[in-house]
């Protein structure tokens, strides 16, 4: 008889498997696997990077024959369709375990289910639910995308105690200290792509790819520039993450010409009410099979995508100064509020010094 201690436990040591693949698997969840035989491990696997064997098939390879009869544990029900690599249900079903334990179903609304239902089918005792909450956490971009059709949306700021982004000249490098701003890396790494807008490259000339930290892989690179004015040799033009950058119907051809021949790939959104519609920005998102996509511009796209209710996340990483009257904020609406009643609600994940900064996470309430 396996308690419910003993089956948290091993799932635990699974989702630490998963986190080894937080910087690679997309478009992929991360998904850890641990097959366990009367108390003692058998093998294990993670998940990558996409088009590599899954976390099951790497345990199960592993394990080879004593994989009959054991226990496996798996962070996401094992798939049961043919994707670019074959049903890991399946391949359990071959190896003959005897059960499987999964922390949550397949959030993808068309297989949710399915491949449980495959191994209840073929005799084996199936568990699910087990730290479904961490396993939910581990995988928010890949779970909103398959659920509402675009990633989960962090927000990152840099500002002072007095909720300060930049100087009135727009000076702003570095509010924050190095220690703050390689855990800004770190967040790069992790997601699928970062997201800016038009000002920002005019005022910082950034290059937005990850360097503070060691990295696989560079994240793709989002820039809204409603009349493509970045200049063919800006630096979110170089090396490091494809970069795409969204445009207008009205936007000169002879300037489109020239940033994709620089290495620009350019989309077209719809306008809503004089401005590039943001909520077909963050579809299209979706559609580029991102998960997990990091803001980092200024105070009035940040705002405006607030407002539009397009951001879940916020990453504030607040300095020890202030800077008083006359200097930037970090938040700028395109309508101001009248009333306090009207602030935007947050829910503090996280709250702790990074280096002589702190940082802050909050989720957007009810996003």
């Amino acid at each position: 008889m396996i308690c419910e201690a003993t089956d948290s436990a091993w799932m635990q040591y699974a989702l630490e498997l998963a986190e080894r693949g937080l910087w690679t698997t997309t478009p992929n969840p991360r998904v850890g696997c641990v097959l366990v035989k009367e108390g003692q491990k058998v093998s294990e696997g993670w998940h990558v990077r996409a088009g590599e064997p899954h976390a099951e098939v790497h345990a199960l390879r592993q394990a080879g024959e004593a994989a009959c009869g054991a226990t496996a544990y798996v962070t996401l029900e094992p798939c049961s369709h043919m994707g670019r690599t074959p049903p890991c249900a399946e391949a359990l079903v071959d190896a003959r375990v005897r059960r499987v334990v999964a922390a949550m179903e397949d959030p993808n609304p068309s297989v949710s289910g399915r491949g449980l239902a495959r191994l209840r089918a073929a005799g084996i005792e199936v568990v699910c639910g087990v730290e479904e909450a961490r396993a939910r956490a581990l995988n928010p971009g890949f779970i909103r995308r398959m659920t509402r059709g675009r990633p989960w949306v962090r927000a990152k700021l840099a500002l002072s105690l007095d909720g300060k982004s930049a100087l009135g000249n727009g000076e702003s490098q570095w509010i924050t200290g190095a220690p703050a701003r390689a855990e800004g890396h770190r967040w790069r790494a992790r997601s699928c792509a970062v997201a800016t807008g038009s000002g920002t490259w005019r005022q910082d000339d950034p290059e937005l790819t990850v360097r503070a930290v060691p990295t696989s892989r560079q994240p793709q690179r989002l820039v809204l520039d409603a009349r493509l004015e970045m200049a063919p040799d800006a630096r979110l033009l170089g090396p490091g993450g494809t970069t795409t950058l969204f445009s207008g119907t009205m936007a000169d051809p002879q300037r489109r010409a020239a940033l994709e021949r620089a290495g620009a790939i350019v989309k077209i959104l719809p306008e809503c009410q004089g401005h590039l519609d943001l909520h077909a920005w963050v579809e299209t998102w979706g559609k580029m099979e991102l998960n997990e996509v990091l803001v980092e511009a200024g105070p009035r796209l940040t705002g405006a995508l607030l407002e539009a209710g397009l951001v879940d996340e916020l990453l504030l990483f607040m300095a020890p100064v202030l800077l008083g009257e006359g200097a930037m904020g970090a938040v700028q609406w395109r309508q101001p509020l009248v009333k306090l009643e009207q602030g935007l609600k947050l829910d503090i994940m996280e709250w702790r010094a990074v280096g002589a900064d702190q940082l802050v996470r909050a989720q957007v309430r009810g996003g």
